[in-house]
């Protein structure tokens, strides 16, 4: 046998080394930092401020309007991106500096704790970074991770990034027979963090007596069992939440009750009843019970007792297919906002036309609430005076998804995921808009005097 041997010049072949490990994204690390592309714009439509945080073609989305986006300092917000494959990305809102906050891959849902500055994410640690699973569907065990996001960007800041154990802490293994999915929201004490299991699990738990539901509508989903289950913070220890006899969708916490969930069952579309909530421990209820004519979706808890919701319009009046007669404008439509005390409910807006409000969301302190449409525009509601505006209106009908937007704790501004700058079109990046100072300063004299 023959060997052919190669001489290459020592210069070259470091250089080309790390060439390699720059394109590698396993050599990709916890607190690797990537240059600002922070960018602001006048929206074209409405003049309204936008720092565009990201402004590169890189796969980026936000985390669901119904989590928190921004760390417990509020200075950096943590997103979705493929600039390293499989791993959370953090950006300083003021510098654009962008930092990678995991290492090892994680799917699902992204969990930002207010209080501790830390972060929770579910991985499957038999796969790597850039091959987790999307919903957890895979005969694996899970681990939940805890990464300690504030130490971590103050080391990035500092140049004392340290290893990621440094870092990184797994809180506890899910088995693989739990069917875990990463559907995660974490307790408004922070000592437990809740999970979606699946549907063996969840049929161990139910009654007999429980009816199961079947599928509903056009993209056969909806149908149970599944359920909740949570996981101790420090111990690891996993107990039972609930099953449920439909397929279960977006688990939130209140983060002013502990406790306290709200969740959907899960259609793809609309469903005969979307919207439920419990104390852990009691009574599953309907929250906002819905007719068959509408078409709910999108709930997001907004303030300790509200949850906003969509009463979607975008269907010709008249239809009545797989879906039922839901969702035309023969029925009222609009941002809907359910007390979870009272029960009762308020329309906050409603667009003249189009799709109407699809995604929403609101302040913490009860005094504005956001929604977008299907046309990406932002829609601002003024809850004190019923005044609805169009806040922007420049994003590309051609994005990859809707801008979702989600307000900030002090409600200044608002988060959203927008292709306005992608050269294709289609790619989002994550952006703030920043409501003006003539809002944030309006008066209210005259309107409280007439209450």
């Amino acid at each position: 046998m023959t060997v052919t041997r190669f001489c290459l010049n020592p210069l070259y072949f470091f250089a080309l080394l790390f060439a390699c490990l720059l394109q590698n994204p396993a050599s990709a690390a916890t607190g690797d930092t990537f240059p600002s592309e922070r960018k602001v714009i006048r929206d074209p439509v409405t003049g309204v401020k936008i720092a565009f945080l990201t402004t590169q073609s890189k796969g980026d989305s936000k985390i669901y309007p119904t989590h928190p986006q921004w760390t417990a300092d509020g200075e950096w917000l943590v997103f979705r991106s493929a600039r390293v494959p499989g791993e959370a990305m953090a950006v300083n809102e003021e510098t654009g500096l962008l930092v990678q906050v995991s290492e090892g891959g994680y799917f699902g849902m992204l969990v930002n704790a207010q209080r501790s500055g830390k972060l929770y994410l579910m991985r499957d640690p038999a796969v790597a970074a850039d091959a987790q699973p999307r919903y957890g569907d895979n005969p694996n065990d899970k681990a939940i991770i805890e990464v300690n996001i504030e130490a971590l960007l103050e080391d990035v800041k500092n140049n004392e990034v340290k290893q990621s154990g440094h870092y990184e802490r797994t809180v506890g293994v899910v088995p693989a027979s739990m069917g875990a999915g990463g559907d995660m929201a974490l307790d408004a004490a922070e000592d437990i963090i809740y999970f979606r299991i699946g549907r063996e699990e969840a049929a161990r738990h139910l009654s007999d007596k429980v009816a199961l539901k079947e599928n509903f509508g056009p993209r056969n989903m909806g149908a149970g069992p599944t359920g909740i289950a949570s996981m101790n913070i420090q111990t690891g220890k996993i107990d039972m939440v609930v099953a449920l006899p439909f397929q279960l969708g977006h688990i939130q916490t209140n983060p002013w009750v502990s406790r306290e969930l709200v969740f959907c069952w899960e259609t793809g579309g609309k469903s005969p009843q979307r919207m439920w909530t419990m104390k852990v421990g009691g009574e599953v209820k309907a929250l906002y019970p819905e007719a068959d004519y509408e078409w709910v979706t999108h709930e997001a808890v907004i303030t300790r007792d509200e949850v906003a919701f969509a009463i979607m319009g975008h269907r010709k009046v008249g239809t009545n297919d797989e879906w039922g007669p839901s969702a035309s404008r023969q029925k009222p439509t609009g941002l809907g906002i359910v007390n979870l005390r009272t029960n009762e409910m308020r329309i906050a807006g409603q667009t003249r036309s189009g799709s109407g409000l699809w995604h929403v969301h609101g302040s913490p302190d009860g005094r504005w609430a956001v929604g977008d449409d299907f046309e990406r525009n932002l829609y601002l509601i003024d809850r004190t005076t019923d005044e609805m505006q169009l806040l922007s209106g420049g994003h590309k009908t051609s994005a990859r998804d809707h801008t979702h937007p989600t307000f900030s704790r002090d409600g200044t501004k608002i988060q959203i995921q927008s292709a306005m700058l992608a050269e294709d079109d289609r790619s989002l990046n994550i952006a703030v808009i920043y409501l003006p100072e003539s809002l944030l300063k309006r008066q209210y004299d005259e309107v409280k005097r007439q209450d």
